[in-house]
This record gives structure tokens, sequence and C-alpha cells, in this order.
């Protein structure tokens, strides 16, 4: 089990006893009604793939068994749906949010376009998951050993931008020596695999739900060449290879292959902080403030058989990958540890941002 995810279940354990009080379901019923899932991405990405997988499953659990209709809204580096959200969601359990990476870290960072609040919200589940780097086989890589030949090239990347949780890759090719340029202004992951399949930039990364379904196909078809996976934490806090894809290395495997030594300094600790927040908390549905704790215990409890059931068991992994997703208490800490930032790493973040890439936040 990922670390950081058996901490939370500990802590979860502790409060057992709590969900035993919850407030009686009964009384909520959504029969007759449509549940709009605002997804702040475009189509084909991890976040819609992943909606778009549990949408069924939780139209069969939730009482009355409402329509699921998935509401893409990109923009805004991620921003633009978590503010619609803020703003218009009522509290009725008939809005819920997908948030992701990229609508932590502008909230982590301050970002000026943020209107919104962890702290106001409630969450309900939890989803960790992992990502791959992959790169055109024009570059003359053929494999993770071959990634020395990248060091001589200026390799291009589609971003949603530098507070997004591209933020993540953006400090891992700083930190392996990559010359990057990015192009930024794209509304989703999604738009970057588009922009990959066309041949207009020679590097991205997909998270696990949106790799699987596909890059795998393209990788199959000598269409993409994968390079490392982001790892995941183990029960000591060190990280190690991601569960889904065993065979690629990590980072930290792949920056000693390089340099001969294992990262450390002050710029391999905020790319490990910012790839903790990004992706061990990756993935949240969120319910809007006010929300009334029976509502809270329906989605929860709809959470809890979806992850029973049989038929979900057996196809998650295949298309979300080899990540436990939680609710209660686990979710709950998950979703401290993915909205919390050490103010010093989070200076250091901003001082980069505002000097090599012009960006500068509110609060600077």
């Amino acid at each position: 089990m990922h670390g950081l995810l058996r901490w939370a279940r500990g802590l979860g354990a502790g409060f057992a006893l709590l969900l035993s009080a919850a407030p009686a379901l009964g009384q909520v019923s959504f029969e007759g009604k449509t549940i709009e899932w605002i997804i702040p991405f475009t189509q084909s990405g991890g976040s819609d793939t992943w909606a778009r997988f549990n949408a069924p499953f939780l139209s069969r659990y939730l009482p009355g068994n409402p329509e699921i209709r998935i509401v893409n809204e990109p923009g805004g580096g991620g921003t633009r749906g978590p503010n619609t959200f803020a703003s218009r969601a009522r509290p009725d359990g008939l809005t819920i949010l997908g948030t992701s990476g990229s609508v932590q870290f502008p909230y982590l960072l301050g970002d000026l376009r943020v209107r919104y609040d962890y702290k106001d919200w409630e969450v309900v589940m939890v989803a960790p998951t992992g990502g791959v780097v992959y790169v055109s086989p024009q570059t003359g890589v053929d494999g993770p050993e071959t990634i020395g030949r990248l060091r001589d090239q200026t390799l291009v990347f589609a971003s949603q931008g530098p507070t997004s949780l591209d933020l993540v890759p953006m400090l891992a090719f700083r930190l392996l020596g990559l010359d990057v340029s990015y192009v930024f202004g794209y509304t989703g992951r999604g738009d970057g695999l588009i922009a990959m399949d066309r041949g207009e930039v020679s590097i991205d990364y997909q998270t696990t739900a949106s790799y699987l379904r596909n890059v795998v196909p393209m990788v199959q078809a000598g269409d993409a060449v994968p390079l490392m996976s982001w790892g995941v934490l183990d029960e000591n806090g060190a990280m190690q290879r991601d569960p889904t894809f065993p065979d690629l290395p990590i980072l930290e495997e792949v920056y000693e292959m390089l340099h001969g030594k294992p990262p450390s300094g002050p710029d391999y600790e905020a790319f490990r902080a910012f790839n903790i927040a990004g992706f061990a908390a990756q993935k949240m549905v969120i319910l809007p403030e006010g929300t009334p704790p029976d509502i809270v215990e329906v989605w929860r409890q709809a959470w809890r058989d979806i992850f029973a059931d049989a038929e979900y068991q057996a196809e998650v992994s295949a298309v979300l990958g080899a990540y436990e997703q939680v609710t209660d208490r686990a979710a709950e800490a998950l979703f401290l540890e993915g909205t919390t930032i050490d103010p010093t790493v989070r200076r250091r973040i901003l001082d980069m941002l505002s000097n090599e890439y012009a960006v500068r936040l509110s609060d600077q």
C-alpha cells in the first residue's frame, strides 16, 4: 500500500467509532435528479478519465440512482472550474467538484486567479495516482537507459501554466538538467497529449489514467517512448517505483543515471514536496461549503459501497492504476496533506517562478 495512504488509513482507524454515529441515510434521495460533476479540464485527460470511470458506479450506489453528468470546465490553469463551483454550487449534494494537483497548486502558491478555499469544502473521496513522462521517438531516445541523449537537445513541452500540476515536471526537468521550452496556455493534459500526437511537442507526461488509456497504445505503435514515473512513497517516506509501472525508473533513479549520485538539496526538496502534494493526494471529490452532514454521509457511503463492488474491484486497476482510493478519515488526512505546504518550500517556488518565468503571485 502507498506509504502515505497507509498512514492515512492508520489515522482513519482511530476515528472508526465516529462513523457508527453517522446521520441516518434514509431521508436523502436523489431520485429523478441529475448530479453535475465539474471537472476543471478538457476531455480525454486523466481527471476526465477518472470521473467518467467512476460516474456509473456513483449512479448505481447513490440513493435514487441519479444521472451523473460530467461538466468539463477548463481554463485559468485549473482555477476556472473550482472558482465556478465555489461561487455557484448549492449545498444540496447535486454538484460536486473533481480536483487535481492543478487545482491544489494555485491554491498552495497564492495564485491571483484563485477564488476558492479548500478549508470551506467537504472532501468525500481521495484518489492517489501516478504519472509517466514520455518523449517522441524523434528525440533518438529508445528507453530510460538512453535518456542522456536528451541533454544536448531543446525539448518542447505543452503546459497549462507554471502554477498547475505541470509544476512537477518543470521541477523534475530542471533538476535533471534538461533544456525544455515551455509553451503555456494549454487547458488540460489532454491538450498536451494532442500536441504530442501532432508532433508539436517532444516531451510530455500524463497521469496514470490517461497514460493507460491514451499513451500505452502510442507506445505499442512506436509513437512514444516512456522514460520514468513519478513513483510512490513507501511506509517509511522513501520514494519507490510505482506499482502500476514497475519496469519504469523514478526520477531519483534517472537523476543518478545522469549525475552518478542521488539527488539532494533545495531543488530536490521542492520537487519532492510538490510531487507528494500533486500525486499522493491528487484527485479529490468535493462537496460545497455548508453541505448538511446527512448529505455528506450519503456521499461517503456511496464511495464505501463502490470500493466494495466486485465489478469495480475487477476493473479499477486497469483503468486508473494500482492505487487504493479512500473515503472517510483517510480521505480527510490526505486532503490535509495535499492542501498544506511548508512556507520555506513555498517561498523557494515563488522565487523561481518570478525569476525564471516572470510569474508574480499575490503575496510577492
